[in-house]
């Protein structure tokens, strides 16, 4: 982006909702309204991560207009520990602070670094399973999980099967799944424009019992590991295929966005764009860079809020696990 760090709008996003800790640093041109990515740290120790972030980005502290912290959705011990590292910044520095859903932050980067103008989007992820459309200044959810996150599931059947988590045990159960060749029959459980995953999860389970003790499918073949995660993998991401088009008829659109950890999944990816192809259009989707939970995402979805006016008051700077993304009014979209 040309022009000094006084002619362009600075955040500094603070990401911790769940097991990884992400900061990082953006800047919005107030002219183009482009997006420049500064820096972006996870997996290590706030103090020294945000010092790093800065030191990277080329950043003075005066330079910072707001401090961005994860609200919510989360887990309750990680959204606190970054919730008191914002709020101690923000005194510390003398910025303001803007409290981001966890969900908004995912979408807000997706549609910046792919370049999705009124997508569908489907986000998934270790904690959420959502179907959401913009709609009169809200991301309206149009189906979701009622149990499970989908991400949940994946993670929970690696630790049926003992796959390691080096790098993510999501990542690991798709490479297994390319070697699957036996599609085994499990539970299909789209509800309208939701989806239920406890009851495949329990089934694989129960088939993964049974191949360790030397069983067979019911036409006598042998299956394996591989077998039980492509099964999991077509059967589960199917029913995402399904619930994301209804959603595309029902608003009209040609645009699928994929976001959140699962978004990563090729496959994924790969069942997506063969429905949005046959329908005339397309799948917008990030690598693990974006995808995975980090500060940037927080910082460029904060910082559209304050631009757009939006502060949180330090006597309100709380933490939710409960955030849904429907309750936040996006005032800076049409």
């Amino acid at each position: 982006m040309d022009g000094s760090s006084k002619k362009r709008r600075i955040a500094l996003g603070c990401e911790g909702s769940a097991n990884k800790l992400g900061i990082g640093v953006i800047a919005h041109n107030p002219s183009t309204g482009e997006a420049t990515v500064l820096s972006n740290h996870h997996r290590a120790y706030f103090v020294r991560i945000a010092k790093q972030a800065l030191a990277d980005a080329g950043v003075a502290i005066a330079d910072i207009d707001c401090i961005c912290y994860t609200r919510g959705p989360g887990m309750g011990g990680p959204l606190t520990s970054v919730a008191i590292g914002a709020r101690t910044l923000a005194l510390l520095w003398g910025k303001e602070l803007v409290g981001v859903n966890h969900c908004v932050g995912h979408i807000e980067m997706g549609r910046a670094i792919t370049g999705a103008t009124n997508p569908v989007v489907l986000y998934v992820s270790g904690g959420n399973t959502q179907v959401i459309a913009y709609a009169e200044q809200r991301y309206r959810i149009f189906g979701e999980a009622l149990d499970i996150a989908v991400g949940n599931c994946l993670d929970r059947f690696a630790r049926t099967l003992e796959i390691s988590n080096d790098p993510a045990p999501g990542y690991n159960i798709e490479q297994l799944a390319k070697k699957g060749k036996v599609l085994l029959d499990l539970p299909y459980a789209v509800k309208g424009m939701d989806c239920s995953f406890s009851g495949i999860l329990a089934r694989a389970d129960e088939l993964a019992a049974q191949m360790k003790a030397g069983g067979k499918t019911l036409d006598g073949e042998t299956f394996t590991p591989a077998d039980l995660c492509f099964s999991l993998q077509e059967t589960v991401f199917a029913m995402l295929v399904e619930i994301t088009e209804r959603a595309m008829a029902h608003v009209g659109s040609k645009q699928v966005l994929i976001v959140g950890g699962v978004g990563c999944n090729e496959r994924l990816q790969e069942m997506m764009g063969g429905m949005a192809a046959e329908r005339g259009g397309s799948v917008y989707a990030t690598d693990e860079r974006f995808c995975i939970d980090n500060g940037i995402m927080i910082a460029h979805a904060g910082l559209l809020a304050y631009e757009t006016g939006s502060k949180t008051p330090l006597e309100e700077s709380t933490c939710t696990q409960r955030f849904r993304t429907d309750e936040v009014f996006v005032k800076w979209r049409n």
